[in-house]
This record gives C-alpha cells, structure tokens and sequence, in this order.
C-alpha cells in the first residue's frame, strides 16, 4: 500500500519511524522506539501479541498502542490520498483511555438443564462430569427413566427468572419428583406450585419462549433450538467451560444524586428504563438501580441520560472526546478536508471494514472509522463535538438485524441531525449529515458510504479539550457546535420529549412557594436565602417535568428546544417579590403578594377569622412563625376548638316563652 510519510508526519506531530518488517528483521527499530522513553503506536495489529511480548520483556507495556491502518486506509482504491486519514487514525489511537472496571462473577458449576424430552436428558449426561446438574423437564412425554441416578431429573415449568451468572434464582409450577418404580418411562408423583430453585448456569432446550429479555446477552443464560444438535453441541461445549470466577466489564457509572427519576413520588425521568433491552435498570424510589451483573453494556442508558447519572464507561464522554478530538485535528493538519466520520463496533463493523479493505475497493479516503464497544452508546455530545471539531457528516454502521432496540440510537441521531442542519452545516440536497447505515454487506457499506452526503464543514474549528462528568462534556459540546457553526441561529426547537429545553412560567399565578425548586433534581431551578425568588438556568434543565408536575399552582410548561445564547447565559430570575415583614420583630418571612392573598381568603371564607376575635387572629398571620406561636398563647386561642354550638330548641322552652309574654 502507498505511504504518505510526509501527511502522517504532519498530522501526528511526532516521530515517525517506517519499517517493511517490523515484526522480523527490523524489529530493533521497536526496540528503539521503546527506548526513548515516550508513547508508541505501531500502525499494524497483525503481529501485535509479538510486540506486546517484547513491551512487556522492556516493562513498557502500558506505552503501546495499536492503529489498524492497513484495512482501514491503505487497502483501498483510494489509498494514494489516504495519507491524511492515516495520520488521523494513528493520531486517535494514541490518545489514552483509562481502563474499565470490573464486576466479579462467580460461578461453582450448578447447572440447570431445562428441556422437555430425552434431549435435554442427554445433555446432562455430558455435562455430569463438569457440572453439577439437575434436568428439569416441562410436560414431557414418554422420556426413559436413567439407569442410574447420576443427577436428578424433575418435572416442572418455569413460570419467572431472574438473576445472572452464578445467582439464577427460578419460580417454577408443577414441580414433581420422579418416582423411583418407573419401569418403561418416567413417572411423577404429585405436583405443586410454586417452587424455587436456584443455581449457577441454566441451559434452555425447552423450545419454547426465552426466559430473559435479550437473552443472548444475559451471563449464564445459554439457549439452543433441541431440534438442531450443532446448536445443542455448542452449548453442551459452552457450559462446560463456565465454573469459576470470571470479570465482567463494569459498563455503565451510576450517579444517583443526579438522576431525575422522581420526586416525593412523582414520576419524573423514564429514559433509561424505557431503552434498557435486559431489564437491568429498575425503579429504586427518588431514583434508579442498575444491575451491573445484567448490564450487557449496550450503553442506551447513558446514551439518552439528560443528566449525566448513567454514564457510559467503555471509555467515559471525554475520553472518547479527545479521542474524536485528536483524530479530527490530525487529519486537518495532514490536508485532510470534509471527513465523514463512521462509528462502529468491533463485533460487526470491523469485520465488514474489513473484508471490504480486503475483497472490495475498501473505504473512500475521507471515510475516519471510529470504533466503539457498542455503536447505541453514542450520544448527542459525540456528533456534536465531531461538527465542532470540522467533521461534515457523521454514519453509525449497525447490523441489518440490530442485536438491540436502535429506536433510541435513531433518536438521538434524528436530534443530533436537527441541530447540525439549523446550524449550517447541512448539505445542499437538505439529506441528512447524521444517519445509519443498516447492512451486514460489506459492499453495500462502501456503496453507502460513497453516496453518503457531506455537509458544510466549519471554517473555524474548535480547540475544545473536554473534561469533566458527561453532562459538563455535553454542554461544552452544544456551545462549542454553536461558535462553530457555518450560520448560528439563537435557538432550535425539538419535538416533545427531547432531553433539552426551557420552561414557560405563568408567573401571574405564581406564588413562589418553591415546590418546584424541591423538586428539580438538576437545580436547573432554585432560590435565594436573601429574598423570595425564583431562578432558571436553561442549561441544566433536563425535561424531567418533575417542576410542572409538583406545581400546585400548575404554572408551568416544558418547551423542548435548545436556546444557545440562554445557554451562553448566566441564571435568569424568573420572578421576585418584595419579603413580607413581620408586623411584631420586622424579620422577613415570606412574600407580601401571598401573605395579602392569605389573609384577603381567609377573612371571607373561613370562622376562625371572622367576629370580635376574628381581627386578632389575622394580625397574628402577619408575624413571623415564632411571634406567631406567642401570639397564640396569649390569645388563649385553640385553633382546633369549633365555635360553641347552639342548644336545640325544646317544647319545654316554647311554652316557657308563651307564658313569659
């Protein structure tokens, strides 16, 4: 493949070393390289565990990293103008990425086998000498009894499930124990509901419904069609490996603090749990819990996350910022110009990229693949960024037949679009600059991707360097699009239901009483200790709708939009009054509007403030809490007394009165 030593060397900056056997003869100059002391990136991943093998002899194996330019870029009908696109692969790749955590998973070898016929008792006798199994079989028919009782098999239907690798916990109907008489096939004694049972692994060859949403991704959870015995071998080979301990990426940082799920048990933000496809996410009361154990890490959550409280972590928003960030100024610095940026997974997209950089014309020069652990975890602050950083048009490459729900993943592409093109970075043609690409057609993608539109890259990049939670990223994000842009406009409205935009206050009725500002959970809204009033900042509010669901007032309206110069801007009062004094110590308390209304109300409508103690017992509304409580007590007043009720009229008294005159 053609090498543009001299574009690379000006996208990356830094020392360029080439080599046509790096991996053999010339693997001194690796050597050298390690030497020095700083980072390295090898630009070929074919010999990497050689390499790594020799970092490690040298303790330098947290210095290296590997780009994989040849499939990518160099192996293409277009590989004599890919030097940019090479510089800026090399120049991602460096960027470092602090590692994941993890979760243990732990598993002793209790199995399950659940099925509904001899298959499913065969599978436990291959498995008897790994596992530690029971068969379960549902309804089954004439199925021969064992000729010795190496592991239990019993009658039952599961009726519900939970758990994960190492903790399955099993709800299970018309459990019944074989009886040990049965001659030609296995007879059972009585049933019964509602047994539990609980292990480590559970093999489902019972043909009938899976037992999890999203199955294929649930730990330990493992499903073959019985009517198909590779499917079953694989299985059988699967399960028998799964004893022990092992690590799961900790996919997902949770902030409870910072989620808006509810208040005082008023439902507020759902997101997450209407994209989670595992059911890993649950409500747990003010906010959610999310199961690390379950989470398959297909990043939705923290991909629709207004706040910032599910936060993807493979890698975190800024890291895959800079990282976004270092490939886009590369390719600029080497001549790159109107890059379409492609995000992919390693699981799919690699491959396709892949066997086209192999078997077809491989990709077009101004194509920058991005990979990703999992294409749903891009958010609105990637795209954004990307637009600010100079990209002209961004592609998520997804399966035909997505793993996953992508309804949540179009979502967020359809906002990002929307933004993009309000802002002047659109195509001439009005397509979209952010979209998918749904195929598992390696020159179906290439096709795609030559036709894909570009949009009006912006003339004055941005030199943002992201840092700090997601949300913090997400805004530097949206402000740095819109000092960007081909041609800013003030504000973009979005259709109902999007994660950003401002509130409409009826402050006429207003009363200040701040139920709102309890309830926000971003402090989009808040008050003041030295005066009654209220606040807005527009950038921090979420659309939870908490605030117009608590108000008793019912003042307020959610405006889904994203006003930048309200973004740009400091905190707005959205209303002030003038503190109601009181009338016994002058200390503030309260406004003068509510005070009067109170009164003027009470007044008119209620007994205790109305005849000859009726004066006094207002006065005392006008005085702070504690002159008030004096007040009281010298009154002698009971508020929970009625007034006295008259006596009933009796016979006795008419003729009293008759005789009176």
């Amino acid at each position: 493949m053609p090498l543009d030593t001299a574009a690379i060397a000006r996208g990356c900056g830094s020392r360029l070393v080439t080599a046509d056997q790096l991996c053999g003869r010339e693997l001194d100059r690796f050597r050298d390289a390690l030497d020095a002391g700083g980072p390295v990136t090898v630009s070929c991943t074919l010999q990497a565990p050689l390499f790594d093998e020799v970092a490690e002899e040298m303790g330098a194996e947290e210095r290296v990293t590997y780009a994989k330019i040849r499939e990518s870029a160099g192996w293409s009908s277009e590989a004599e103008a890919a030097g940019p696109k090479m510089a800026a692969l090399l120049a991602a790749a460096a960027e470092p990425v602090p590692p994941a955590g993890t979760v243990p998973l732990v598993s002793r070898g209790v199995a399950l086998v659940y099925g509904r016929d001899a298959v499913a008792v065969e599978a436990g006798q291959r498995l008897a000498e790994h596992l530690d199994v029971t068969v379960l079989l549902s309804r089954p028919g004439e199925v021969a009894p064992l000729h010795r009782n190496t592991f239990p098999v019993l009658r039952g239907t599961i009726r519900g499930a939970k758990g994960h690798l190492g903790a399955f916990e099993l709800r299970i109907d018309d459990y019944a124990l074989p009886a040990p008489s049965s001659r030609t096939h296995l007879l059972f004694g009585a049933p019964r509901d509602g047994a539990v049972s609980t292990c480590d692994l559970v093999l489902d060859l019972s043909g009938g419904a899976a037992l999890f949403p999203a199955h294929e991704v649930r730990p330990g959870y493992l499903r073959a069609d019985p009517r198909d015995p590779a499917a079953v071998e694989r299985l059988v080979r699967e399960a028998s490996h799964l004893v022990g301990e092992f690590d799961k990426p900790r996919f997902v940082d949770f902030h409870g603090s910072l989620c808006a799920h509810s208040r005082s048990r008023i439902t507020g933000c759902t997101r997450c749990l209407e994209v989670c496809p595992t059911g890993a996410i649950t409500s747990a009361g003010d906010t959610v819990a999310i199961d690390p154990h379950v989470c398959a890490g297909c990043g939705s959550c923290a991909a629709v996350c207004p706040t910032g409280a599910a936060a993807y972590a493979l890698p975190p928003a800024d890291a895959l910022m800079r990282r976004l960030r270092g490939l886009m100024r590369a390719y600029r610095a080497a001549g790159g110009e109107r890059a379409l940026v492609l995000f992919h997974d390693g699981d799919h997209g690699e491959p396709l990229i892949d066997a086209l950089g192999r078997h077809g014309d491989g990709l077009p020069a101004h194509v920058l693949p991005v990979q990703v652990n999992e294409v749903t975890q891009i958010g609105p602050e990637a795209i954004a960024a990307l637009f600010a950083y100079g990209a002209a048009a961004v592609r998520v490459l997804t399966r035909a037949r997505p793993k996953h729900d992508i309804a949540p993943l179009h979502r967020t592409l359809d906002l990002a679009d929307t933004l993009a093109r309000a802002l002047g970075y659109g195509a001439e043609s009005g397509a979209a600059l952010v979209a998918t690409i749904e195929t598992d057609d390696p020159d179906a993608l290439g096709e795609a991707l030559r036709a894909a539109p570009l949009g009006t890259p912006t003339a004055k990049p941005a030199g943002l360097v992201p840092e700090g939670p997601k949300r913090a990223v997400l805004r530097q994000a949206f402000r740095e699009m819109h000092v960007a842009a081909p041609a800013p406009v003030a504000r973009v409205p979005l259709t109902a239901g999007a994660p950003f935009g401002g509130l409409d206050f009826r402050t006429q009725d207003c009363t200040l009483c701040l139920s709102c500002v309890g309830a926000c959970p971003t402090h989009a809204l808040t008050d003041s200790a030295d005066k009654p009033l209220l606040a807005f900042e527009e950038s921090l509010c979420v659309q939870c709708g908490l605030c117009a669901a608590t108000c008793p007032e019912d003042v307020i309206a959610l405006i889904p939009q994203v006003d930048f110069e309200a973004w740009a801007a400091p905190r707005r009062v959205v209303k002030e009054e003038e503190p109601f004094c009181c009338t016994a110590c002058a200390k503030p308390f309260g406004t003068r509007a509510t005070i009067e209304r109170v009164i003027e109300r009470l007044a008119e409508r209620h007994w205790m403030f109305t005849g000859p103690a009726g004066a006094e017992r207002l006065r005392s509304l006008t005085m702070c809490d504690d002159c008030r409580v004096e007040a009281a007590l010298n009154q002698g007043f009971d508020p929970h007394a009625m007034p006295e009720r008259a006596k009933p009229r009796t016979s006795e008294d008419y003729f009293r009165e008759r005789a009176d005159g």
